[in-house]
């Protein structure tokens, strides 16, 4: 007697399988090979383990595994569904086919960054071959310096190409697909496509002008979530700074969940004006503190410090060994050279310094016409809040010469009524004109629902 297959037919599904791996294995297939399409809907647990001739338990198993993963999602009453695959949405940068002027890009001044040609003058190293250290002893030591005073004292030192390349090597490292990661609300882009293309669910934290709200960070914790995201200096997109009362008190919150990995995004720190306050306490078994050189040195060279524990840093090695995807050295000789020159340290203060005017003086035009920003005490942008639709006051401002950036693209789970302004290449003038163009389109149309 040949064995028999247990199969339904549902639609354009042939689903089969007497165990939890087999039945996700085949509903996988499916999807893979375009039977299955975003929006098809799975049959009901019953049905399915009735005609399987399988305990329920095993379908909804293999159904909870295609969740976790990003798969298919489960709405109770309402079935389980193939999901869209994930897509890495919208993206910082430059909008070079617009003939308006762009406050949205998230860029740096150009004009205020090292020139190449002159770094590569300093000089490079010699080649390196696979099997040798994969960091720079000058830049380890540049590391070390830079974090002595903020890190546990048995940190270890790793390089990753930016910031969001160490958050995705991160998660990747120490979270599975489909585990809960708690971030800002609003969140920066590259953070949210990030841990979106690794399969991580992201739960927003709302925050005010000193950073995470303690209550949001503990109904967050209290959710399960694996990991916590944190700006501590000129969060992206609101520009707002943790103050040294606030952070002190998310430290004693992630106390009293030592296992939760802690990742700590001081993306601005080459520029910051304020003080950096940690938020890890010594007992969080699993911590990685970023800073990325990008906004000071600019994007092209980009290259990240990560310190984190031991175990942590284990896990990052195995993807940053030699022969496989370590930071070039080259690379890091330019940024050596960067550190080390006093007239790049002359420009990175000028920067900060300028960024600081403008920030300031967009503010305070902004409230000349009597729109209220919260204050923004680092970065290139200002984040404005909107008492009606930001799409129609973005239109309104398109058709007055100006892009901005809709604060819907940083949106995780609150609504972002709300625009963010890049004032780093703001020119003389623009601020003043911009703000009478936003209150002029503020007067019109109706509010937001």
């Amino acid at each position: 007697m040949t064995k028999k297959e247990y199969t339904l037919t549902w639609g354009k599904m042939r689903i089969n399988g007497k165990t939890t791996q087999e039945i996700y294995d085949c509903i996988r297939a499916l999807v893979q090979s375009g039977n299955l399409l975003p929006g098809d809907l799975l049959p009901p647990v019953r049905e399915l383990a009735e005609t399987l001739e399988v305990n329920r338990n095993t379908v909804a198993a293999a159904y909870k595994h295609l969740s976790k993963v990003g798969i298919a999602v489960t709405q109770r009453r309402l079935g389980t569904t193939i999901c869209a695959p994930p897509q890495a949405g919208e993206q910082e940068g430059l909008s070079p086919e617009t003939a308006l002027i762009d406050l949205a890009h998230g860029n740096p001044n150009p004009q205020w960054l090292p020139e190449p040609q002159a770094l590569l003058a300093e000089g490079l190293p010699r080649p390196f071959l696979y099997g040798e250290d994969t960091i720079l002893p000058e830049l380890r030591q540049l590391g070390r310096d830079w974090f002595r005073l903020d890190c546990p004292s048995d940190h270890e030192l790793e390089l990753t190409h930016g910031a969001v390349d160490a958050i995705e090597r991160l998660a990747a490292a120490q979270l599975l697909p489909g585990d809960q990661v708690a971030v800002e609300d609003p969140c920066f882009l590259g953070t949210i496509n990030a841990l979106r293309l690794a399969g991580m669910q992201t739960v927003g934290v709302v925050i005010d002008e000193e950073g995470m709200r303690p209550e949001a960070l503990e109904a967050a914790l209290d959710k399960g979530v694996r990991a916590v995201l944190v700006t501590p200096r000129a969060h992206n997109p609101t520009g707002c700074s943790l103050s040294k009362h606030r952070a002190d008190a998310l430290k004693r919150i992630f106390a009293a969940h030592p296992n939760v990995l802690i990742i700590v995004d001081d993306h601005f720190a080459l520029l910051a004006e304020t003080p950096y306050h940690s938020i890890i306490p010594a007992t969080t078994a699993r911590w990685a503190l970023i800073r990325s050189i990008s906004k000071g040195l600019g994007p092209d060279l980009r290259l990240a410090f990560v310190a984190c524990d031991p175990a942590t840093a284990d896990r990052l090695r195995t993807r940053l060994a030699p022969g496989m995807m370590w930071v070039s050295h080259i690379l890091q000789a330019l940024v050596g050279n960067c550190l080390a020159s006093v007239d790049v340290r002359k420009r990175l203060d000028y920067a900060c310094s300028e960024y600081a005017c403008r920030r300031n003086e967009l503010r305070t035009a902004l409230q000349a016409q009597g729109i209220e920003v919260p204050p923004a005490t680092e970065g290139v942008n200002v984040w404005v809040p909107l008492p009606k639709d930001a799409k129609e006051v973005a239109h309104a401002l398109a058709k007055k010469g100006w892009l901005v950036r809709l604060g819907s693209a940083f949106e995780v789970q609150a609504s972002a009524q709300a625009i963010r302004v890049t004032i780093s290449k703001l020119q003389d003038g623009q601020a003043q004109r911009f703000a009478e163009d936003l209150r002029s389109s503020l007067a019109h149309g109706h509010d937001a629902t």
